[in-house]
């Protein structure tokens, strides 16, 4: 359903806060025309906190390939919380638990369940980051801290966004590191093969009733964001529910944030159901692109990844609407990876369902073949297919 081309650096990251000044998020943002002022390099790693760092790091180790690379916790002298560091190519997620009860990070996890906390942004200066965005309106969140140990050092700073999520600003050109200082290198026996996923392709956010517009002001005037492409509930609708959508890109296309909202209709829409579910505003889903999207999808479905499925009709007449495609309909057919077409060329996505026990994230995978658009012909049979989930779970 949704695009980037989210690059990353090649040298690894962490997150140790003890030393860091929290700050509470607003969400007022002064009219300040967007330019270029925030040059971000690519995603630099997701931070989920999660109810038990431990299984979910095999989780991802198993069902969708990561690799282990650090840890953080007790024997790394974190006495509040423990952290896994988990790597597919580009891809680098964070998985940290709180050691005790009352905690921040259990908090989150007690209201929203496992969730994405994070969205770290690779830079090459993040004071400036930080200068930039909350000279412009953004509440901070981290002020610049400079992290080091016997690798070097990094600087973070970072600033509040939707709901509870966070960007952290990751400045990393002197650090040799696993990760980031106070992690240690994790390399465990247990190292399942990849699965082909590359990089982080969009991340898509679900906000509340009329904050659309709020979020998208927000990206455009603090953050130098433009407006890609906007759905309405006329283009992204079913006969039971709608929603509307923007799509925020940086500068360079690296990364890119669709923003979703409700919007009027029979029943219970997804993004209802998600706010509903994680309890405010939040990362719906993380798209990450492959090059080889069949190959993938079996390797995922294998381990036990599970997918959305469209009726077996969105496939009849899939070749008329699409035109020439390199990869074979009947391939495609019973692994249900949808297809759809722009000026530029085609995509590959498909959809798994919820990996956390309440109905809130998901992965979607992608793969592009020149196609800079965001799935539009797909919209109806997907949310169709995420109306039969909802039904099942009672909550349409």
């Amino acid at each position: 359903m949704i695009l980037g081309t989210g690059k990353c650096p090649r040298q690894k990251t962490s997150t140790n806060m003890e030393t860091l000044e929290l700050i509470e998020p607003q969400t007022a943002v002064p009219n300040v025309a967007p330019n270029d002022f925030l040059p971000l390099n690519g995603t630099d790693y997701l931070e989920l906190y999660v109810s038990n760092a431990r299984q979910a790091a095999h989780y991802f180790q198993t069902a969708f390939g990561f690799q282990p690379l650090a840890y953080a916790g007790l024997e790394t002298g974190l006495k509040d919380r423990e952290s896994y560091v988990v790597v597919e190519d580009k891809i680098r997620l964070i998985l940290t638990s709180p050691l005790h009860s009352n905690t921040d990070i259990g908090r989150h996890i007690d209201q929203h369940g496992d969730g994405v906390r994070v969205v770290a942004l690779w830079v090459d200066d993040a004071t400036s980051a930080f200068e930039e965005t909350t000279s412009r309106g953004a509440k901070p969140f981290m002020k610049p801290t400079r992290e080091e140990d016997e690798h070097g050092y990094v600087v973070r700073s970072g600033i509040h966004t939707y709901g509870d999520t966070v960007h952290i600003f990751v400045e990393r050109s002197h650090y040799e590191g696993v990760f980031l200082p106070g992690f240690k290198s994790w390399n465990p026996y247990y190292q399942p093969p990849v699965t082909g996923l590359k990089y982080v392709d969009h991340m898509v956010g679900n906000v509340g009733w009329n904050e659309m517009n709020t979020w998208t002001k927000f990206y455009g005037e603090v953050m130098g964001f433009n407006q890609l492409v906007s759905f309405d509930d006329k283009d992204i609708s079913t006969d039971y529910t709608a929603l509307m959508s923007k799509v925020m890109s940086n500068g360079n296309g690296r990364i890119k944030f669709p923003i979703n909202e409700p919007a009027e209709g029979k029943k219970k829409s997804q993004i209802e159901e998600y706010i509903n579910f994680y309890e405010g505003s939040g990362i719906q889903h993380i798209a990450v692109a492959t090059d080889n999207i069949i190959e993938t999808v079996v390797a995922l479905r294998d381990r036990g990844v599970e997918f959305l499925r469209v009726p077996e009709a969105y496939y009849d007449d899939l070749k008329g609407r699409i035109g020439k495609i390199d990869e074979e309909i009947e391939t495609l057919r019973p692994l249900g990876i949808l297809v759809d077409r722009d000026e530029e060329g085609y995509l590959l996505q498909i959809f798994t369902k919820p990996v956390t026990p309440r109905p809130t994230l998901f992965f979607e995978i992608i793969q592009r073949k020149g196609a800079k658009s965001f799935g539009k012909g797909n919209f109806k049979a997907l949310f169709e297919a995420i109306e039969r989930e909802q039904e099942l779970r009672g909550t349409l």
